[in-house]
């Protein structure tokens, strides 16, 4: 049996979300097939939780090829969604300043199901540590 997750989402209404795919964009950087971000639909500024969604279509890059006639979201994309949701909830309500938000890594990582064209896949991030003020290290 998998742990508990990270959050309690039983209450969420996902039919009204906090910010629409609009307002994800005005913050979120990332466009066309690189958006993995849906709608936010619960935040807690308080504890540092949000949660939110990606509604999976038949249109997904992935689709055709991974796996071919058993179309399965990959996992990076999985994590790529987690981090779009914690990056926007860190740029909208300014936890860390500045205009970019890098993602520096995942630990402990559950992958609860399977996720296929025509699901939702809910995305759970809540803030562990904040290391701010760390710069890009210029020319790689």
């Amino acid at each position: 049996m998998p742990p508990p997750a990270l959050l309690d989402y039983s209450h969420v209404d996902f039919s009204r979300p906090v910010y629409d795919i609009e307002a994800i964009r005005r913050i979120n950087p990332q466009r066309n097939q690189m958006e993995h971000l849906t709608a936010v639909v619960w935040v807690d500024t308080v504890n540092h939780a949000v949660i939110g969604y990606k509604d999976i279509t038949e249109n997904e890059f992935w689709v055709p090829g991974h796996m071919p006639g058993f179309p399965l979201m990959p996992g990076v994309i999985m994590c790529e969604a987690a981090a779009q949701l914690a990056g926007f909830y860190a740029q909208k309500y300014k936890l860390l300043g500045g205009d970019f938000v890098g993602f520096g890594g995942m630990d402990e990582i559950r992958f609860r199901g399977p996720v296929f064209p025509n699901c939702r896949l809910i995305l759970l991030a809540k803030m562990k540590e904040l290391r701010a003020n760390r710069e890009w290290p210029g020319d790689v």
